[in-house]
């Protein structure tokens, strides 16, 4: 809450800086243009899910494409729209898998792999955004926004890293021994037993080479197909640019706003992003602010929904559970 307060502040503060008003005018020039774009994101949100049903094996697990396009909706939607940092959206899909007849050691170590490659892939287009911006400020356009651009990828990177350790350690085998000696009142056996086993299914994902290039390939491919959803809001917003400079706002955009993980939503986060950009591709700081506030209205227009679904499964599975006994291992 302390986080969220102070990317309010910020979110707030940016808002003013800018004026308000020009903000929001050049924000109603889209109109209907708003619906576009959040319809337009079903598109990487699709690659996002491909990517990770290509970790699933759908003949044992029993989970469907569409399956994990349920669970990656709403796992998007709650790390857009809810206090939970970038844990609660991946701790959601693990469960809303397990809910639909996958195991849940199968469920977690799927999740857990496709998190790291999708994080991995955003790394790499970053530095594609960064190699764009090497050129622009090869130029002498703006040296100095090349640090910021540097330390959010850096930030990224060291958090993948230490990621990746971790899981190849046994990460939830490790963690749950820590809260066991910290809370050691009760059996932790079966507990840790699960925690082994998912550690397990992980390592034995990781070692699926052929599976792990496919999600990755996959993910990037959703990161480089998001540009058009830069490149579609500035041009209802009155402000087009082409096809480079969207990807070059969407790559770093991303970096900057991915490097404030622990802001829920990254607010104010993204927002000083797009205005440190916006120089960079003559785009005035009222259109940056409202590209910005233009994606949290597709965060809103999709996220929304996706919370009302996660609501309603939920209570279909508890009167499910209520009438037989989970079948999640």
């Amino acid at each position: 809450m302390i986080l969220l307060s102070i990317g309010a502040a910020l979110f707030v503060a940016l808002l003013a800086w800018q004026g308000l008003g020009s903000v929001t005018s050049t924000l109603l020039a889209a109109g209907w243009g708003l619906a576009l774009v959040a319809a337009f994101h079903v598109v990487p949100l699709v690659l996002d899910a491909a990517a990770i049903s290509v970790l699933v094996d759908r003949r044992r697990d029993g989970v469907t494409e569409r399956d994990t396009l349920y669970a990656r909706w709403i796992g998007e939607s709650v790390n857009s729209l809810l206090p939970a940092g970038q844990i609660g959206g991946p701790v959601v899909m693990v469960r809303q898998l397990a809910q639909r007849g996958m195991r849940m050691r199968d469920a977690a170590a799927a999740i857990t792999v496709s998190t790291t490659l999708q994080a991995l892939a955003q790394i790499v287009f970053a530095l594609l955004g960064l190699g764009l911006f090497g050129i622009y400020a090869a130029h002498g356009a703006l040296q100095d926004l090349r640090t910021a651009t540097i330390v959010a990828t850096g930030v990224l990177g060291a958090m993948i890293v230490m990621f990746y350790i971790a899981q190849r350690r046994g990460l939830f085998g490790r963690m749950l021994r820590v809260v066991s000696k910290v809370f050691g009142k009760r059996d932790w056996s079966s507990l840790m037993t699960r925690a082994d086993a998912v550690d397990a299914a992980v390592h034995e994902l990781y070692r699926n080479r052929r599976r792990v290039a496919a999600s990755f390939a996959l993910s990037l491919v959703g990161w480089i197909v998001g540009t058009a959803e830069v490149w579609l809001a500035l041009h209802f917003l009155g402000h087009p640019v082409d096809w480079i400079d969207a990807l070059l706002l969407e790559s770093v955009g991303q970096a900057i706003r991915g490097a404030g993980f622990a802001i829920p939503g990254s607010l104010g986060v993204q927002e000083g992003g797009y205005l440190l950009l916006a120089p960079l591709v003559g785009l005035p700081p009222d259109a940056a602010l409202a590209l910005s506030l233009a994606k949290r209205a597709r965060e809103l227009l999709l996220g929304l929904p996706g919370l009302l679904f996660l609501h309603f499964s939920e209570r279909s599975w508890q009167r499910r559970r209520s009438t037989s006994v989970p079948a999640v291992d």
